[in-house]
């Protein structure tokens, strides 16, 4: 891996979170994703399923953990089983963990090969009163390939049908909401590499670059800083595609004049940072482009404030909407009169500002977590509100990622240039 060394003191303390979570006599289990196939004997690079990776810190692939707490012997507490390497797989695809190399990056003492798996868990399986069960329950996921996880659901209740099975996901969500203290570090380094690219991008963006070569810029500094590359596809979106959310050919020449968005960002070691910017390509925005850019920018450091312990998500997004059409109704996009008489199910802000302003951040962009769970401390989250203007082809957001405290919140894109005089200045040099 590119990434440093992870203390393992932090799947040691998820683990030992989560099994006081079990009901009493309950074994759970974890497994890895898949490698996905493209084409022909073609796949995609390997990304490890999170929840395997918070509880283990394994990065690898084939590997499964078990975590019973109440085992009759107590060497398997916890178990871990990797695919077993051979001189094959040395030459065609590199080295694999040792037992030994597992341990050390995990904390589990009893390790097994893949090949033992069935085995071990069949003696296992039989003393436990309750099997806990993983699924992928993201309120947004549409998933359509069967995963190895759903492949191990389906075997394990067909080959243990009379067994009490459990949901694992809403513990997850519970425990993955509040970030350790080895977690935030991970996020705010995977922030500091986003930094660096787009302070890269300030003296490289003019008019006539391509959306792909800015793309370019992005992916060499962040692989040099350690990481695997882009948290999510990147949005480099030039003119009127700053107005498309989900803009990602990033194929398109920009034109002076233009706001270019960028929704881009680094992982470091599986975390996650969520960055947006919108600037000017030529480097100095329009009266109107800086009048949008600042009315955006108020209501994302408005919003900021409010990301409080004890607050709903309901509430806050309520709230930020109040602040938008506020200043919608100054840049002459909505009426003060209308406001007043519009629905409020379907408030008129939602025609230029139509997506949540926060989401949570973690080992997932959009990580998983109770939307009805109000803010702790602990829990990250973006706060990005924008402004999508499409007949004047101006589209502007601004996203920080914010650590929620109980002495109040801290941006941990501070450093990341912001104001738009200050942007101008950087991009002057």
């Amino acid at each position: 891996m590119k990434y440093l060394p992870i203390n393992k003191e932090l799947f040691i303390t998820n683990r030992k979170r989560f099994a006081a979570t079990l009901k009493p006599n309950s074994l759970a289990v974890f497994n890895s994703n898949d490698i996905l196939p493209t084409n022909a004997d073609g796949s995609l690079r390997f990304k490890q399923s999170s929840d395997l990776f918070y509880l283990s810190g394994i990065d690898q692939e084939e590997s499964i953990l078990v975590i019973y707490p109440d085992a009759k012997d107590g060497v398997h507490k916890e178990v871990l089983f990797l695919k077993e390497t051979n001189e094959h797989i040395a030459i065609w695809e590199g080295h694999k963990l040792t037992k030994a190399e597992a341990t050390a990056a995990s904390g589990i003492e009893k390790i097994y090969w893949l090949s033992e798996f069935k085995t071990i868990l069949r003696s296992l399986i039989a003393e436990a009163e309750h099997v806990y069960l993983n699924t992928n329950e993201h309120v947004r996921a549409v998933v359509e390939t069967e995963t190895r996880e759903a492949r191990f659901v389906k075997w394990c209740m067909n080959e243990y049908p009379v067994h009490k099975y459990e949901r694992s996901a809403p513990l997850m969500h519970s425990l993955r909401a509040i970030k350790q203290q080895t977690e935030i570090e991970l996020i705010q380094q995977a922030c500091n590499i986003t930094e660096k690219g787009f302070r890269r991008l300030l003296g490289f963006i003019k008019p006539g670059v391509w959306e792909y070569e800015i793309e370019a810029e992005l992916i060499h500094e962040f692989t040099r800083n350690r990481s695997n590359g882009f948290a999510y596809t990147p949005i480099i979106a030039s003119g009127y595609n700053s107005c498309v959310l989900h803009y990602i050919d990033n194929s398109l020449q920009c034109k002076d004049g233009d706001i270019l968005l960028l929704d881009v960002a680094a992982e470091y070691a599986n975390y996650n940072s969520d960055m947006t910017r919108a600037i000017p390509v030529n480097g100095k925005y329009t009266p109107r482009q800086k009048d949008v850019y600042n009315a955006v920018l108020r209501v994302m450091k408005a919003a900021t404030k409010m990301l409080a312990p004890g607050t709903l998500m309901a509430d806050y997004q309520k709230e930020v909407g109040k602040l938008m059409e506020e200043e919608l109704i100054k840049l002459n996009l909505l009426s003060a009169d209308d406001v007043k008489k519009q629905n409020p199910d379907a408030p008129l802000y939602k025609k230029y500002f139509m997506h949540g302003t926060s989401h949570y951040l973690g080992l997932d962009v959009h990580d998983v977590g109770n939307r009805y769970r109000k803010f702790e401390a602990g829990m990250v989250y973006t706060c990005e509100p924008g402004i999508y203007i499409r007949e004047e082809s101006l589209g502007i957001r601004i996203e920080n990622n914010i650590l929620i405290t109980e002495k109040g919140p801290v941006d941990l894109m501070a450093n990341i240039p912001i104001e738009a005089n200050d942007i101008e200045a950087l991009m002057a040099k």
